[in-house]
């Protein structure tokens, strides 16, 4: 076995066959990273007859007296059943990289333990995990271990919307019942989704740029890179419509409510007025809501008379499917529900195109109810996706002797 230099090109070719694969391992997000301020290092693993049996995109950045620290984003590319190889590639990796002034690597492959329904239940799992973990343990691979949320860098657990042999309106009606009602009512009250063709993600980052630290630029390098693999949606408020819809939702509550008064002066039976009462009440609030929605219509419409964007998302199509990068929308017009409107729109196209899956991005693996992540949770799981749950990151010291004086210097500069 010998570890050696890929070429992009070469590493593509490898890397797009591997079971393993996912864009955060090509050429295209190692472009990207190189524009934000990484090193990129294409990495290859040979045998004795010089095939090529593993790879891995490897950013690396300087951080401690001509030290460096590297990960493999969702890499490395590797048979992990394999425990000889992997003790083998384990020494070759300290061997090499600790004498070129790499102290650790951090690693996430992209390895299911297994599948779970949207209850969180376990419907699938891998029959090789136990046997990865015990190899990745024996060659001093650091698990960080099984995480709920957050604390990698990359998640654990994604939502995945399987769209292939299924008919786009069972789809449709697998949804959660509340989720078809806020799609309905986004279209309802004028919210039109569209694909923008020029890539421009100006207004979609006013959504998230408080939610996510990168600039506009890293973005903008994405859509470059991935170019014409990239999709951009935007929800935008039809303001005229709005208004329209608005008042006509309003008048006809009005109507109903009016003649519900007028019924209820009418009845006799104590039992019966109870019952009329009851779904007044439920109308009286209902009329209060749509006249509000009416003022907010109006006052939209005269500042925004060409209509206002409202919610964006970007996706990357790779490998027959597509992946959500980011999402976003403005607060102030959440009640519209954009964001679902959006995911639906992206997923009858994504549909119509015959992709495998629309992957959804991240979700907590705490399904309870009291999970801090529980509204992010409720979202993506209102679409009634599968629960990819991936195997984690490990650790590989490379240098001893540095990492444990960097950790020390770290610790004492934290405290």
């Amino acid at each position: 076995m010998k570890i050696i230099t890929l070429q992009p090109k070469e590493f593509d070719n490898y890397t797009k066959k591997h079971p393993y694969r996912s864009y955060y391992q090509t050429s295209a997000y190692g472009n990207l990273m190189v524009k934000n301020g990484w090193n990129v290092h294409y990495l290859g693993v040979i045998d004795d007859a010089e095939e090529i049996i593993g790879a891995s995109l490897i950013l690396y950045k300087e951080v401690f007296m001509n030290n460096k620290i590297a990960y493999a984003p969702r890499g490395i590319l590797f048979d992990y059943t394999n425990s000889q190889l992997v003790k083998e590639f384990a020494e070759r990796l300290k061997n090499l990289l600790g004498k070129q002034g790499f102290m650790f690597l951090r690693m996430d492959p992209y390895i299911p333990c297994g599948i779970k329904d949207k209850k969180g239940e376990l419907v699938n799992m891998n029959n090789d995990i136990n046997l990865i973990m015990a190899n990745l343990k024996n060659a001093d691979f650091t698990y960080k271990g099984k995480n709920l949320y957050f604390e990698n860098e990359k998640a654990r657990f994604e939502a995945l919307v399987l769209l292939d042999n299924t008919d786009i309106k069972d789809i449709y009606y697998n949804f959660n019942k509340n989720t078809r009602h806020k799609i309905k009512k986004a279209m309802r009250f004028g919210v039109e989704v569209y694909k923008d063709e020029e890539l421009d993600i100006k207004d979609l980052y006013e959504f998230i740029k408080d939610k996510h630290p990168r600039p506009i630029e890293y973005y903008q390098s994405l859509c470059e890179e991935f170019k014409p693999n990239v999709n951009l949606y935007y929800a935008k408020l039809n303001t005229e419509k709005f208004v329209i819809n608005s008042k006509e939702a309003y008048e006809k509550e009005l109507d109903k409510n009016d003649e519900l008064a007028a019924r209820i002066q009418s009845v006799s039976k104590e039992e019966d007025k109870k019952k009329l009462l009851n779904i007044k009440m439920e109308s009286d609030k209902l009329v209060n809501i749509y006249k509000n929605d009416l003022v907010v219509a109006t006052d939209l419409l005269k500042n925004h008379p060409q209509g206002l964007i409202i919610a964006g998302a970007l996706s990357i199509i790779y490998d027959n499917a597509a992946y959500l990068v980011i999402d976003g929308f403005d607060k102030e017009h959440s009640n519209l529900n954009p964001s679902y409107l959006i995911k639906w729109n992206m997923i009858r196209d994504y549909h119509k195109d015959g992709l495998k899956y629309f992957n959804l991005n991240a979700v907590s693996g705490d399904f309870s109810k009291d999970n801090k992540y529980e509204g992010l949770n409720e979202m993506k799981l209102s679409f009634n996706p599968i629960v990819v749950e991936n195997i984690g990151e490990f650790e590989i010291i490379l240098n001893s002797l540095s990492y444990n004086l960097y950790r020390s210097l770290n610790k004492k500069k934290n405290n």
